[in-house]
């Protein structure tokens, strides 16, 4: 009998067409994402699992999962799955960093653009019909061109951004769990302590994976340090940032804006206070958000679940300790 494999959304067809052949596949077809129970069920008949962001793959399902040999994540982030419960069980995780790294940078920076150009908030007042003048003084932005860029972990998408704030002509400094000498010597990029960066950035970029040492990195304090007309851009994962005081910061003005991709929770509950904002520019997760770049990705967590259920090592393993006991 060929393998079973569960995946808890449609995929690009470039990945589904990869598994088509090989296993006994099972697409989630509801239009909610599944739920813990939806999830205990597949994964107690699956050898594979491919799972996007959010899904909660706790202990509890990879427990269920009897014969479940690996969990590939459609995606860099891997915050939703347990992977020390996976590591304990044998079971791979695997995910597909390197295929989004530019796209990612493309949307932060233009993320970053938005903000400082105030973009979205013109587009409305367009739509609206509120456009009834043009003065000297008429919504002014912030310079991009020559002003600091602190970007908050420097890996494969940081130092992305770090390239494209480099064509902009901007300063470049940046506080990561370990200095990087190539950004260093290829963007001129300063290492800084995080609370000194804050200090010094017009606009300051994240880009550091969840963990329970960034959860909530960005908190009170953190905000009220940068400086009133600085710009905050998050990229990488919602929790990373405390909503509550970011919702103080803009509408107290201890910061002049924000562009955020990503939320503590996903959708964004209707009514956020972020919604009444004109100083915070919103995108729905788009950060991977182009065709080629799912496609790759799809393709990447279909070679890395095959790879794992064939034997073979995949070529992206969040936990190889599982590999040295086989």
């Amino acid at each position: 009998m060929k393998p079973r494999v569960f995946v808890s959304r449609f995929i690009p067809d470039a990945g589904l067409s990869l598994l088509e052949k090989k296993v006994s596949l099972k697409v989630w077809e509801g239009d909610r994402p599944p739920g813990k129970e939806d999830l205990l069920r597949e994964a107690a008949l699956s050898d594979g699992m491919i799972v996007i962001p959010g899904d909660p793959v706790d202990r509890e399902v990879l427990a269920a999962g009897h014969s479940l040999k690996v969990i590939s994540s459609y995606a860099v982030g891997y915050d939703s799955i347990d992977v020390k419960a996976a590591t304990e069980l044998g079971i791979l995780v695997t995910n597909t960093p390197d295929v989004l790294t530019e796209a990612t940078a493309d949307l932060a920076f233009g993320l970053l653009l938005a903000a400082a150009r105030r973009i979205a908030e013109g587009d409305r007042l367009v739509r609206s019909g509120g456009w009834n003048q043009w003065g000297p003084r008429f919504m002014l932005g912030k310079d991009v061109s020559g002003a600091t860029l602190g970007i908050v972990g420097m890996g494969r998408i940081g130092h992305a951004v770090g390239r494209r704030a480099r064509a902009f002509g901007m300063e470049i400094v940046y506080s990561s769990r370990r200095r990087d000498e190539t950004a260093e010597k290829e963007l001129g990029a300063r290492f800084l302590e995080l609370e000194a960066l804050l200090l010094v950035s017009d606009f300051v970029s994240l880009h550091c994976p969840l963990t329970p040492a960034t959860m909530g990195l960005i908190g009170e304090r953190q905000l009220r340090s940068m400086k009133a007309d600085s710009i905050l851009i998050n990229t990488s994962r919602g929790a990373v940032v405390s909503e509550e005081a970011l919702v103080r910061a803009l509408k107290e003005k201890w910061i002049a804006g924000a562009a955020l991709d990503v939320f503590e929770s996903e959708p964004l509950p209707g009514g956020h206070p972020f919604m009444q904002l004109d100083n915070v520019v919103l995108c729905p997760h788009l950060g991977s958000a182009t065709i080629r770049t799912r496609d790759r990705m799809a393709v990447l967590a279909a070679e890395n679940l095959l790879a794992a259920i064939e034997g073979r090592i995949p070529a992206h393993v969040v936990n190889p300790e599982v590999l040295s006991r086989n």
